[in-house]
């Protein structure tokens, strides 16, 4: 018994002090599940060229609630002008929503879109690379848009 009480304790001191991404109850689904994030940056690089976005140009929300399904919408802003020059406006901006599953392991996360403003992207499954930094999410997609290249974007829980 007298052994039983140092080893309980040592074991509330460890949940206590390691840092969040550490924690031993929690996992990385639990992460995910029923949060909401707010985009703070992103970019893509394609063809050798790179472009870096912050708001209020780009703007994003991304949420997973407790059923596994996620919503996901990002505008990139622009001054009205034109027809023609809203009409690219509109095809910068990307709403989707589906189902999605976490492989811990792998750190990835795997979406299936069951809507997307893009057609092309309903009914696919996409993989995206993620790291936690304590409130911040950063996903990695290799192949956006299914055009080649890189997107990464920076995300911050919303508390």
């Amino acid at each position: 018994m007298k052994q039983l009480i140092p080893l309980t304790a040592a074991v509330l001191l460890l949940g206590i002090l390691l840092p969040e991404g550490h924690a031993v109850a929690q996992g990385t689904n639990d992460q995910f599940r029923g949060s909401s994030w707010r985009l703070v940056s992103g970019g893509f690089e394609r063809g050798g060229r790179k472009v870096h976005l912050t708001p209020p140009r780009l703007q994003g929300f991304l949420m997973f609630d407790s059923s596994d399904h996620f919503l996901i919408v990002i505008t990139r802003s622009r001054q009205a002008g034109t027809q023609g020059e809203s009409t690219a406006t509109l095809q910068r901006n990307v709403a989707c929503f589906g189902t999605y599953s976490i492989d811990s392991a792998d750190h990835t996360i795997n979406v299936h879109i069951e809507g997307s403003t893009f057609p092309k992207w309903t009914g696919t499954d996409q993989k995206r690379r993620f790291t936690f930094a304590g409130d911040n999410l950063k996903w990695t997609n290799s192949s956006p848009a299914g055009a080649p290249g890189t997107a990464e974007l920076a995300w911050k829980r919303v508390k």
